[in-house]
């Protein structure tokens, strides 16, 4: 099998499963709708760059050599996501309308998502079991091949976290009408968050 093909299938397996990154994509979509969803996704795009490139660079050997260091960093992104769900646990406000302006800002959107998603240890379990067996310098530049595994990348997370954007502002416009349900699903998506970075520290941490 190509190793291009082989590396789109498994991209496609690791991201339909569901983590740190699409959590962070359906609560920014349900909370703030699908403009602020689709600025996540574009976050998590820009951050799979900066994966890939460590990637290729060795760095995530460094991590499987060094279990301190993989866990500073599972612990930190675990950290923020659950910060990110408490704030919304908390929350008193009903989810904003586009037009309201109290909607977070993209930016703000776009540099979280990046940051949820570089302190991701999925990410670099990815790199360390998968890019081993596709970056290899006699297929070419290694350059090269990191662009295209980018684009791969790139292209799955925009077809299954823009799909998770879409669905879920789709379920925020039938709540337009109910106050109530609203505060419900904005602290449902923050005890989501919260789940999955409890989840993540205790089933990935490394001794």
């Amino acid at each position: 099998m190509d190793p291009l093909l082989l590396f789109a299938l498994l991209s496609i397996g690791i991201m339909v499963v569901p983590g740190m990154d699409m959590a962070f994509v359906l609560s920014s979509a349900l909370v703030d709708g699908r403009r602020t969803g689709f600025a996540a996704v574009a976050g998590m795009v820009a951050a799979a760059a900066v994966h890939v490139a460590m990637g290729a660079l060795g760095i995530g050997l460094l991590l499987q050599v060094a279990p301190a260091a993989f866990n500073a960093l599972l612990t930190a992104g675990a950290l923020y996501v659950g910060w990110i769900g408490w704030s919304l646990v908390r929350s008193r406000i009903a989810l904003a309308a586009p037009e309201d302006g109290r909607s977070r800002g993209l930016d703000r959107i776009f540099g979280q998502a990046a940051l949820t998603c570089l302190l991701n240890p999925k990410a670099y379990l990815f790199t360390l079991a998968v890019f081993p067996q596709i970056l290899r310098p006699d297929r070419g530049p290694i350059a090269t091949q990191a662009l295209a595994m980018w684009v791969i990348v790139a292209t799955t997370q925009v077809a299954v976290y823009g799909a998770v954007a879409i669905g879920a502002s789709n379920l925020r416009d039938t709540l337009a009408e109910r106050p109530e349900a609203q505060q419900k699903l904005v602290r449902g998506v923050g005890a989501l968050l919260l789940a999955v970075a409890a989840w993540t520290l205790l089933h990935a941490w490394r001794g």
